[in-house]
């Protein structure tokens, strides 16, 4: 759709006034009717799946004419698996309990009444992403599901992708009797749609941007409305001297290849000295073998060199970049308070793991490292909302406040408190 520059502001501002009027009406929507409309949902994408794909080739073509890399490609294709996921995912947000009225604390106050704090929506949730069209979907049935109203402004690249899946969402909601406006795409991938979304903060309570850096402070700089975010996806795996090889060679592969474009994808790789020559080759043979490209300190070098396995000398910048891609670095720790210490100066506050059978220095690393999600012989790309049982995430916050880690549907409410009496007043 081809929206006049003149036009935007107000398309923009009528649907989210539309939204916020939804949003309302969604608070006070039960279980089982939101849930027909995610199940509902669920069996129009099983339905569509050739059309989906057909305008998902659109966006591939216009991706590889404008040059976008093998990797940001990957992320924008929907095969069969990846709609088989979002299937997946939508049933089982369905199947999870409703957190909207789920009561959080109770009290009794001395004069006789009852203050209750129970969950309930954020109210509207503007969605901003790139890349990845499975984003319409998960976003779509977890803003539902949590009572919330969401406008989705989908990137240029999955423009015709998106637009498919968001007319499958109307269609659900229109079908099962709830409110179209619930759920809404904005029709224009402009600029302007987005400057004017980031001001609407009457009408919109929150904000949650998902896509690279510059996406991400962009939001953050210009929205006056809270936004939940992280940056970057700096993630590291720590092998300890302690650490069983076979583990740590298959940990630190998965976490770096298992799908290398994602934020939650191993980008440093830390070795104790203590097994340095005995581990660091057998695991650096493992990441060439998947095509990694080996960056590596002057000590890991050293040994990588004489094990006769290919790497580049790793800079200082290296260790703070997200390379998203079949690339790692390599450095070499004393101790876990080290590894902690590079984790918490270089990282991002995402992932990090450590792969070690020492108990006490495990309990030291998942204490002290400060990121959202720390892994103790686990890999990091388990950091999703799928795979922590949420259904599906609307994004992973590596904020402070209000959401951390992998955000599901209890992380979509707010909260309010319902007091109850027979008359009292204060005296």
């Amino acid at each position: 759709m081809t929206v006049a520059e003149t036009d935007i502001p107000s398309l923009v501002q009528d649907i989210a006034f539309r939204a916020r009027k939804s949003s309302l009406i969604l608070a006070n929507v039960d279980s089982d009717r939101k849930n027909k409309a995610i199940l509902r949902l669920a069996e129009l994408i099983e339905a569509n799946v050739p059309a989906l794909q057909e305008e998902n080739q659109k966006d591939l073509d216009a991706g590889e004419t404008a040059g976008l890399s093998s990797s940001m490609l990957n992320r924008l294709q929907l095969n069969e698996k990846r709609i088989s996921s979002m299937v997946e995912g939508a049933r089982q947000v369905a199947a999870l309990p409703d957190p909207v009225g789920e009561s959080l604390d109770t009290y009794n106050h001395p004069q006789g009444f009852t203050i209750e704090k129970v969950r309930v929506p954020i109210g509207v949730i503007g969605i901003i992403y790139e890349s990845r069209p499975n984003v319409t979907v998960d976003c779509a049935i977890l803003c539902l599901k949590s009572g919330n109203a969401s406008i989705l402004r989908g990137g240029k690249e999955a423009f015709h992708t998106n637009t498919a899946l968001a007319k499958l969402v109307s269609q659900a909601l229109d079908e099962t009797g709830l409110p179209a406006d619930a759920v809404q795409f904005i029709p224009t991938t402009d600029r302007a749609a987005l400057n004017t979304l980031l001001k609407l903060n009457e009408q919109i309570q929150c904000i949650i941007p998902r896509g690279g850096e510059g996406l991400i402070r962009f939001v953050s700089e210009n929205s006056t409305i809270p936004v939940i975010k992280h940056y970057d996806g700096i993630c590291t795996v720590f092998v300890d001297k302690a650490a069983d090889i076979a583990m740590a060679e298959s940990i630190v592969v998965n976490a770096k290849t298992q799908y290398p474009s994602v934020c939650n994808a191993a980008e440093n790789l830390l070795v104790h000295r203590e097994v340095l020559e005995f581990h660091l080759p057998q695991i650096a043979r493992g990441l060439a073998a998947k095509g990694v490209t080996l960056k590596a300190d002057p000590e890991a070098a050293e040994v990588l060199e004489s094990a006769g396995i290919d790497c580049e000398v790793a800079t200082e910048e290296d260790w703070s970049t997200e390379y998203l891609d079949l690339t790692i670095s390599i450095k070499v720790v004393d101790s876990v308070e080290e590894a902690m210490g590079f984790i918490n100066k270089y990282g991002s506050s995402h992932s990090e793991a450590i792969v070690t059978a020492d108990k006490d220095t495990a309990e030291a690393f998942l204490n002290g490292v400060d990121s959202s999600t720390v892994y103790w012989n686990v890999s990091t790309r388990f950091t999703d909302g799928f795979e922590f049982g949420l259904g599906a995430e609307i994004g992973i916050s590596t904020d402070r406040l209000h959401a951390r880690g992998p955000m599901g549907l209890r992380e979509l409410c707010s909260y309010k408190y319902k007091v109850v009496g027979e008359g009292q007043i204060r005296g």
